[in-house]
């Protein structure tokens, strides 16, 4: 067990450490329990988010949502990561998840499987994108975290949770990275 515990948390580090250029090669899961990475929506801009479905910040799936149709036909995406690392505030199947989403926010834009965003289990994913070699580092401090990555694959921008999808903020990046 210790063996595996050690490959599993030199696994994780490694993943902090990679350069950003191999951030799209991560693999993560989807909902229905296929593999994914960044790589297959390559030319896209993309927003990483961490989200919950029982969190004060919730009602940004609504403006998520508006971003992905508003900026989805110019090669803008939103990923949306259910994560249960706060508060307990997604503590859903992905199968509850899928169903709220879908019903409460009509969300079109994919919600992948829950994933950790903090702790000895954080997501490889998750773990570059906020490791020490990260362009942003830091732990994420609540829900609906942010990371913007552009067509290249490269991280552009970091907004914390309480920045809201429709800030102009976030949203002039996103327009500057659709260009």
């Amino acid at each position: 067990m210790r063996k595996i515990l050690a490959a599993a948390t030199i696994f994780l580090f490694s993943f902090t450490m990679l350069p950003a250029s191999t951030l799209t090669e991560i693999p993560f899961e989807t909902m229905d329990g296929k593999t994914s990475k960044l790589a297959d929506y390559a030319g896209k801009v993309v927003l990483v988010v961490n989200v919950a479905s029982k969190c004060g910040l919730t009602p940004q799936y609504a403006a998520l949502e508006a971003l992905q149709q508003k900026y989805g036909p110019q090669g803008f995406i939103v990923l949306g990561f259910p994560c249960n690392d706060f508060a307990g505030q997604e503590p859903g199947t992905n199968e509850e998840i899928a169903a709220f989403c879908s019903t409460r926010y009509n969300v079109t834009f994919p919600v992948l499987a829950k994933v950790h965003v903090l702790g000895p289990e954080k997501a490889p994913l998750f773990a570059a994108l906020t490791g020490p070699d990260a362009k942003f580092p830091g732990e994420i401090a609540w829900n609906f975290g942010k990371f913007l990555i552009g067509r290249n694959g490269e991280v552009i921008a970091r907004f914390e949770p309480k920045t809201k999808p429709d800030d102009a903020a976030l949203v002039s990046a996103v327009e500057s990275a659709l260009k």
